[in-house]
C-alpha cells in the first residue's frame, strides 16, 4: 500500500499535494526546454493543436506521478483514456501544458495543471504558470496560496465595474459591457483564468461549454479553497472522473458575486 494511504486522511492530502507541487515544478522546468524553439505540432480533434512538448510533459508526470501513486487512476489530456480510472477512489487528472496555443505563440500564460480527485471531486491541485514563476496550490480544507502565501477571491458583490475574463466571444459581447462588467486579458490557459479568479485579481472568470476535467480540476480547487464557487449555469458544482469528461458553460466568482453574474450570463455563454 503506497504511504500515502497509511496515514491519515489529512495526512495523504498533504503528502499527494507535496507530490503534485514538485512534479508541477519539474515539469514546468521541462515545457521550457521546448519553449520559443519551434517544437513539433500537429493538429487533433476539433483542430486543438499539440506540440511534443505536450507529450514529453505528458510522459514525465505519468512516471512521476503513476510510480509514486499506483493505486490511483490516471486521466490526462494527452493520454489515450483508461477506463480503469472509473473504478478508483482517487484519480490524477493533468493537463500536461493549458494553453497549448498560447505556448506555441510564445504567450506567458500557458500553465501545468494537475490535480487528485476524490470521490469525484478534487482535494489537491497545483497550476503552475512557469513563465510567470507562479506556483498556485490548495487542498481540501487547507486553503489556497500562491508562492507561499495565502490568496482568496475579491469581495466583489455586484456585476457593475466587476472585471471579467473568457473567450473573446464573452468579454467583447456588447451585451456583457452593456450589463457592466469590464473585460480584462484573453487568458488562453483555462486553468490560469480560473486561477486568477482564485487569487483576486479578476472578479468573473468564464469558459462555454466543452471544457474537460483536465482544464478544470486543480483550478475549482483553488477557486473553492479561496472562498469562491466554479458551477455551471444551474449553479451546480463539476463532478469529476465520469465516463464522459466534457462539462458545460462555467461561471467562477466570489459566493456573493457569482449568483448575479450568472443572471446575467446565463443565456449569453451557453
Amino acid at each position: 500500500m503506497p504511504e500515502a494511504d497509511k496515514d491519515t486522511p489529512g495526512e495523504g492530502v498533504k503528502q499527494d499535494l507535496q507530490l503534485l507541487e514538485a512534479s508541477a515544478r519539474e515539469a514546468g522546468a521541462l515545457a521550457l526546454g521546448y519553449f520559443g524553439r519551434d517544437p513539433e505540432t500537429w493538429f487533433k480533434g476539433k483542430g486543438s493543436p499539440v506540440s511534443e512538448a505536450d507529450l514529453a510533459v505528458d510522459k514525465f508526470l505519468a512516471e512521476k506521478l503513476r510510480t509514486a501513486r499506483p493505486n490511483y487512476g490516471w486521466l490526462s489530456e494527452e493520454t489515450a483514456d483508461d477506463r480503469a480510472r472509473l473504478n478508483c477512489r482517487r484519480v490524477f487528472i493533468v493537463d500536461p501544458i493549458d494553453g497549448t496555443r498560447a505556448f506555441l505563440a510564445g504567450g506567458d500564460e500557458w500553465t501545468v495543471s494537475v490535480a487528485v480527485v476524490e470521490d469525484g471531486r478534487p482535494v489537491a491541485g497545483a497550476v503552475f504558470c512557469p513563465r510567470r514563476e507562479e506556483m498556485f496550490v490548495a487542498s481540501s480544507g487547507g486553503g489556497a496560496w500562491l508562492n507561499g502565501h495565502p490568496i482568496s477571491v475579491s469581495d466583489k458583490a455586484e456585476v457593475a465595474g466587476a472585471t471579467l475574463t473568457g473567450p473573446h466571444s464573452i468579454v467583447a459581447n456588447k451585451d456583457v459591457v452593456a450589463a457592466g462588467f469590464e473585460g480584462t486579458d484573453i487568458l488562453r490557459s483555462l486553468a490560469y483564468r480560473l486561477t486568477v479568479v482564485a487569487a483576486g485579481r479578476i472578479d468573473v472568470g468564464t469558459a462555454r461549454g466543452g471544457p474537460s476535467d483536465w482544464d478544470l480540476a486543480a483550478a475549482d480547487l483553488l477557486v473553492q479553497e479561496a472562498g469562491g464557487k466554479l458551477t455551471d449555469l444551474s449553479g451546480r458544482n463539476l463532478i469529476y472522473n465520469r465516463a464522459r469528461t466534457g462539462h458545460p458553460a462555467l461561471i467562477a466568482a466570489s459566493a456573493q458575486l457569482i449568483g448575479p453574474a450568472r443572471a446575467v450570463l446565463d443565456e449569453l455563454i451557453r
